[in-house]
């Protein structure tokens, strides 16, 4: 929960920070960068509450459970096809930078996050139609563990899903790998060794690491079921360690990669947190003479 609380005042001071200045929301870059944020805010929110609630509950009503396990895989599944976005946008940027107004304007990168949530929505959703087909309507009233393969029990389910997550997984890593070759390319045809082609660059390989990370959501149900049925004792210690690994990480590089590494993002941002320290402190010593 402490993690859970430090990441979402991080993720809000960010929004706040892109909210209130004109320059980052007509900029492409900066659009898709917060939301990414706000995804992984979300998504690491409703994740942490399953978490919690699978410590003290045990057990909940299989309906609240389906609505959120839909909106967590949503979230998880948006995060691959966001950082894809964001590559080409660094591609483009790069390579075609006298084209790159026309091409990356702010309607069509609306369109983009709107097509992302639509393809990262359609597999959950068709999870429900084959359960609501396959189970009885009294399934939905029971109270199980909430757990993705506990709700949808269907094994075509399971084989939609490997389909899916295999396509689409490749196909951003592809696209890293691409736009990745290409700016590397355009920074050794660059005479001067351009500080921003390395920074595009360096941008890109940090995207394929935290895909990296976020690709690890699919292989650990079947590798933290085999380390809890070798040691049964520490399965509550596996579960975190897990958690930790494929949930937190991943959403701490997103504030490394924007937040930090981007100087005008950066001005604003600390600007931001100065202020609302200075506030803090006089409020202190305010109630505190009070």
């Amino acid at each position: 929960m402490l993690v859970w609380l430090t990441l979402s005042i991080i993720n809000s001071s960010m929004v706040h920070t892109f909210l209130q200045h004109s320059l980052f929301y007509e900029n492409p870059r900066y659009i898709m960068f917060i939301c990414m944020v706000i995804n992984d805010a979300l998504q690491l929110t409703l994740v942490t509450a399953l978490y919690v609630v699978s410590y003290i509950f045990r057990k909940i009503h299989a309906s609240v459970c389906c609505l959120l396990i839909m909106t967590a895989v949503l979230t998880t599944r948006s995060t691959p096809l966001i950082l894809a976005g964001m590559a080409v946008e660094r591609y483009i940027a790069i390579c075609f930078p006298l084209h790159y107004s026309q091409m990356c304007t702010v309607p069509r990168t609306l369109l983009l996050i709107s097509v992302i949530l639509i393809l990262t929505a359609a597999p959950p959703i068709t999870d429900l139609l084959i359960t609501i087909v396959k189970e009885p309507p009294s399934f939905f009233h029971t109270t199980i563990f909430c757990d993705h393969s506990l709700l949808f029990r269907d094994r075509s389910i399971y084989y939609k899903n490997c389909v899916f997550d295999g396509t689409y997984l490749s196909f951003v890593a592809l696209t890293l790998l691409y736009t990745y070759c290409k700016i590397m390319l355009t920074a050794r045809a660059a005479s001067t060794g351009l500080a921003s082609v390395k920074r595009a660059r360096n941008t890109v390989l940090l995207h394929g690491v935290q895909l990296l990370l976020c690709m690890l959501a699919f292989v650990v149900p079947s590798l933290q079921a085999a380390l809890i049925s070798l040691f049964p004792r520490l399965s509550l210690e596996i579960r975190y360690i897990f958690f930790l690994l494929v949930y937190i990480i991943p959403r701490f590089l997103s504030p490394v990669i924007y937040g930090f590494r981007d100087k005008q993002f950066r001005k604003y941002w600390i600007r931001y947190l100065a202020c609302r320290s200075q506030s803090i402190v006089r409020w202190y010593e305010s109630d505190k003479i009070s």
